[in-house]
């Protein structure tokens, strides 16, 4: 517990040193710094393929839906229908990829990419569509800081975390075979009781 309680402060921390990074270079990152330090700290935190793959999974998402509000904006008209459309091909195309690179780019660190461009810049596109082309670059900028803050804070504990990780997997293997052999002894026992009852039955006969 007092483990979790230190990645937690350190992951607080960053955040608030977001905050203070967009106040002293002039950057708006007070409303995307929890969205992007929390999704950098999944991207962190999550024990799947190797940090590069994770990030690079990361990134191909957030493309592909900055891809589809260019979309939006310039060719396909803005009603339900369409974005139903929209959000069907980004889903789809973040399958394939993944299914393409046999899960090296994790499907879930795409979604995460997804939701870090679309919980920041939906609001605004969403008030002036026009403005994609000025008002994107700024969104995205701002989110992949903060995400790339979450990142860097887990950095300091991953490998405290793998190590975790791979003990709690061995324990679990290790609890496993131990139950196999328990079942396994159990059956020997029945068996070679089913075998001395059949004897005794055989003598008194």
């Amino acid at each position: 517990m007092k483990s979790l309680a230190i990645r937690g402060a350190v992951l607080a921390l960053f955040g608030a040193l977001t905050i203070g990074l967009g106040q002293l270079f002039g950057l708006n990152l007070d409303a995307v710094a929890l969205l992007g330090v929390a999704l950098g700290g999944v991207i962190g935190l999550v024990q799947d393929r190797s940090q590069i793959e994770r990030i690079g999974g990361f990134f191909v998402g957030f493309v592909l839906v900055w891809i589809a509000y260019a979309a939006r904006a310039g060719f396909v008209p803005d009603t339900s229908g369409s974005r139903a459309v929209v959000l069907v091909v980004v889903i789809l195309a973040a399958t394939g990829i993944c299914v393409a690179t046999s899960g090296r780019l994790p499907f879930w660190s795409m979604l995460v990419g997804i939701a870090a461009l679309v919980g920041s810049y939906e609001e605004t596109y969403t008030i002036a569509p026009p403005l994609f082309i000025e008002e994107s670059p700024t969104a995205a900028t701002s989110v992949l800081l903060a995400v790339a803050m979450g990142v860097l804070a887990t950095m300091l504990f991953g490998k405290e975390i793998t190590g975790r990780r791979r003990a709690e997997s061995d324990d679990s293997e290790i609890d496993d075979s131990d139950r196999n052999d328990s079942h396994r002894n159990d059956s020997d026992r029945n068996d070679s009781g089913s075998d001395e009852a059949r004897h005794t039955k055989g003598v008194s006969a």
